[in-house]
Formats: structure tokens, C-alpha cells, sequence
């Protein structure tokens, strides 16, 4: 007989990077209460990270609105029942007012520590945190092996970013998977996979472009994101700026590289034993030093020269063939641990 449900709040950052960054607490509370029910909180954005979590009662979309009207809004959902936990990784005063016998609210901390730290110390104080970690299932494993079958090793790009202050020129991100797929490259007959929302089409075609069609797959906001995130499962390499899939591609477990300008690495490096930055030669403080607000419509990257990330990517696939492959393990967690998700 199964023993009583315990209902978990748990109120997820907007931003997709960020949630996947505290993706690896629900996967901690999973772990060790039985009986888990969750309800996430989430943004449109970052709601589809979450289909897939075991234990999942209901996902409630939660968009920012003016004077705060959405936590009002989410009170009126959440507030007619008394919650095990609540987790709130926005921090906000009202989550307070919900019912609950513990609550676990984000406060910024006093210095500056990676997203995955600062989500971590929610729970588990001085511990190790928990590594972003997403569910999938057999279905959504079955659908990214049918779209990344074939011959040869998988580069894999996200040559977008939410704003052009991170962007790398598109036409960098594709010579650079020409030197790595070509006949004396590392990945010499390998094939560009390359991913994007549906924005970001006319944005990526210089890169779709870099190889002939038949070694390009294209996915480019075609897919579900947990069928991209399983489908970066199986990249041998991935290449990407500061972004929701950057992350996504580290929480996958591909060698990830992160190119960084007007972002800050300490707090927003790629986590993972197989996860790299590199960035050109100014550093994040002159960066603030030049656009206060992070906000100007201005290319921040362009000294950041392809010479440079093919070299590092060269060093990152060289320093992966050393450590076992955590890709396999990784998708196997993913599906078993799912038996009772919801769609």
C-alpha cells in the first residue's frame, strides 16, 4: 500500500538557464522523500524542463506582471491547501503567506557564489549541491535517437543567445565547425547539430549553412526541449555562449564550452566535470566598466577570435577522451528514475 503523498511547492526561476542551474533539487527532494508531489511554479519558458518529473501533480505557468499581481494570482491557486515545502527559488515576501509547515526562500547571498551553489544551500547547507539534473523518458530518448542516427562524432552549436550583447557572429560559430568536422579536423567526418528556439532561424543560417545538409541536423526550433536535451546527450562536443541551452547541454553531460564576454563565469560557468569557458582577452569587469546595464544593443564579443575557441575546443575534446563518458549513466538515470511521470 502506498503510503501518504507529500506536497512539495516548488517556484522555479524564470529564466531557462536558471532553472536548469536549480534543476537538481528537485532530483534531491525525489531522492529522499517518498511520497513526493510536486507542483512547479514555473515560466512558459522553463515550464517544459519539468514535464517529466517523477511525482508531478501539475506545472502552473507564472508570468511577471505589474505591481506583482502574479503572486497574487498564485495564492489564489496554491493557497486552499497546506504544503509539506515550499521552495522558492524567486525569493519573493508573499510565498510566505501560503500555508506551509517549512519554507525554503532564496536570499541573495552576501557574496557572490555559481547559481548551483547558491540553489544548493537551500537545502543542503554546506554540502555538495545537488547537479542540475532533467528528466525525460523512453519515448523522448527514442525520438532524439531517431533524429541524431548515423555515421561520425556530433559538434553541437547554439550560435544564439537572448540578446546580442552575448551573441558570437554566426559566422565564427561556422568556420569554426568547419575546421573541427573537416578532413584534419578532431571530428573528421563528423556531423553539426544545431539547436535554437524558433527566433533564432534567420539567426543560425550562416551555421546551418557551414556543412553540406546531409551532416547537418537541424534543430533549430523544431523540437521539445527535453528532445533537445536528450538529443545533446549524444553530442561528442558542444559549443555554445551564455544561454538556457549552453546549460541545458552541461545538465545533458556533453563536453560542453561555454563562450563568455559580458557575463560573469563565476557565477554562470556551465557546471559539469566536462564544462569549460573561454572567453577573449577583457575580462567580465571591463565589460560592466562599458555597459553599466548590460543592456546596450552592441556586440560585446567580437574579440573573442575563432582561433581561440578552436583551441580550446581541441583541448576540451582531448581532456573528455580522458574521462569516462557520464553519458550513458546519464540517460539511463533520466528514464528510470521516471516510472511514475506524468505527461
Amino acid at each position: 500500500m502506498a503510503g501518504p503523498r507529500i506536497p512539495i511547492l516548488f517556484i522555479s526561476q524564470s529564466r531557462l538557464g536558471d532553472a536548469v542551474l536549480s534543476s537538481g533539487l528537485i532530483k534531491a527532494l525525489a531522492d529522499r522523500t517518498e511520497g513526493a508531489s510536486f507542483t512547479i511554479v514555473a515560466s512558459a519558458l522553463a515550464a517544459p524542463l519539468f514535464k517529466q518529473v517523477p511525482g508531478l501533480e501539475r506545472i502552473l505557468l507564472l508570468e511577471k506582471r505589474l505591481w506583482g499581481l502574479h503572486w497574487l494570482s498564485l495564492l489564489r491557486e496554491v493557497g486552499f491547501r497546506r504544503w509539506s515545502l515550499i521552495v522558492d527559488l524567486r525569493g519573493a515576501p508573499a510565498t510566505a503567506l501560503i500555508n506551509h509547515r517549512r519554507r525554503a526562500a532564496h536570499r541573495k547571498p552576501a557574496i557572490p557564489l555559481h547559481k548551483v551553489v547558491e540553489a544548493g544551500r537551500l537545502l543542503s547547507g554546506g554540502q555538495e549541491p545537488p547537479a542540475p539534473h532533467i528528466f525525460t523518458n523512453a519515448a523522448i530518448e527514442a525520438s532524439a535517437e531517431s533524429l541524431t542516427a548515423g555515421d561520425g562524432p556530433i559538434l553541437a552549436m547554439a550560435p544564439t543567445a537572448n540578446w546580442v550583447g552575448k551573441t558570437w557572429p554566426a559566422e565564427r560559430f561556422a568556420k569554426v565547425a568547419r575546421d573541427l568536422l573537416g578532413p584534419d579536423g578532431p571530428l573528421a567526418g563528423g556531423r553539426l547539430m544545431v539547436l535554437g528556439g524558433p527566433a533564432d532561424r534567420r539567426d543560425a543560417v550562416p551555421v546551418l549553412s557551414a556543412l553540406p545538409r546531409e551532416r547537418v541536423i537541424d534543430l533549430v526550433g523544431r523540437e521539445d526541449l527535453l528532445v533537445l536535451y536528450a538529443a545533446l546527450k549524444r553530442a561528442r562536443l558542444f559549443i555554445g555562449g551564455d544561454s538556457g541551452l549552453m546549460h541545458v547541454a552541461a545538465a545533458a553531460g556533453a563536453p560542453t564550452l561555454g563562450l563568455f564576454g559580458p557575463s560573469d563565469e563565476r557565477l554562470y560557468a556551465p557546471w559539469g566535470p566536462l564544462a569549460r569557458t573561454v572567453r577573449g582577452p577583457r575580462g567580465f569587469a571591463a565589460f560592466k566598466a562599458m555597459d553599466p546595464g548590460l543592456n546596450q544593443a552592441l556586440c560585446h564579443m567580437m574579440d573573442l577570435k575563432v582561433e581561440t575557441v578552436r583551441e580550446a575546443a581541441i583541448q576540451l575534446l582531448a581532456d573528455s577522451a580522458r574521462l569516462p563518458a557520464p553519458l550513458d549513466a546519464q540517460a539511463a538515470d533520466g528514464v528510470a528514475g521516471n516510472s511514475d511521470a506524468h505527461d
